[in-house]
C-alpha cells in the first residue's frame, strides 16, 4: 500500500520530470529543432474518445475542440504514470534514496511508447519509419526519454531535499 506521502512524492516527481523534458524541447526548439505539438496529441486522444485509433496524418485529422489543453495535460499525466512505474519497479524506497540509473533506465525504456504506439497510430509508422529521417526522429525520441529519466532522478534529489 502506497501512503499519501509516498503518492504525493510520485505526483510531484512526475511533474518535475516532465517541466525537465519541456526545458529541454524548448532549448531545442530555440535551436530551429522541430518538437512535438502537444495540440496534436489531444487531438489523438479526441478522436481515440470518439473510436479512431490510427491516422494517415493526425496533422490532417479535424482538430478537436480543447486539443492543446488536452495534449498538455494527457503529457503531464504520461510523465506521472512513468514517474509510478518507476517507483513500481524499484520499490517506495527509492523515493528515499534515489538511484540516477534506475530512473534513466526508466526513461529510456519509455520510448517504446512513442515509438510503437503513439508514432504508428499518428501516422508516423512504427519508429517513425514514414517520417522523411526516421533514424534522427528516433534518436531525438530516445534523447528525449533519456532526459526525462534525468528529470526523473534531479526532481527525486530534489524533493528528498525539500521534504526533510
Amino acid at each position: 500500500m502506497v501512503s499519501m506521502d509516498e503518492l504525493a512524492r510520485v505526483v510531484l516527481i512526475g511533474i518535475g520530470a516532465t517541466a525537465v523534458m519541456d526545458v529541454w524541447s524548448m532549448i531545442q526548439k530555440g535551436l530551429g529543432i522541430p518538437t512535438l505539438d502537444y495540440a496534436l496529441v489531444g487531438r489523438w486522444a479526441g478522436h481515440l474518445w470518439r473510436g479512431r485509433i490510427a491516422h494517415a496524418s493526425i496533422g490532417k485529422a479535424a482538430p478537436i475542440r480543447g486539443e492543446l489543453l488536452a495534449g498538455w495535460a494527457i503529457h503531464y499525466a504520461v510523465g506521472i504514470t512513468f514517474a509510478a512505474l518507476l517507483v513500481g519497479v524499484h520499490g517506495t524506497a527509492w523515493l528515499l534514496d534515489p538511484a540516477w540509473l534506475p530512473a534513466l533506465a526508466v526513461g529510456v525504456a519509455t520510448v517504446v511508447i512513442p515509438l510503437f504506439v503513439m508514432q504508428p497510430a499518428m501516422g508516423a509508422g512504427i519508429a517513425a519509419s514514414r517520417t522523411p529521417t526516421p533514424w534522427k526522429n528516433r534518436l531525438r525520441s530516445l534523447a528525449a526519454h533519456a532526459v526525462f529519466g534525468c528529470g526523473l532522478y534531479l526532481s527525486a534529489i530534489t524533493i528528498k531535499l525539500m521534504w526533510q
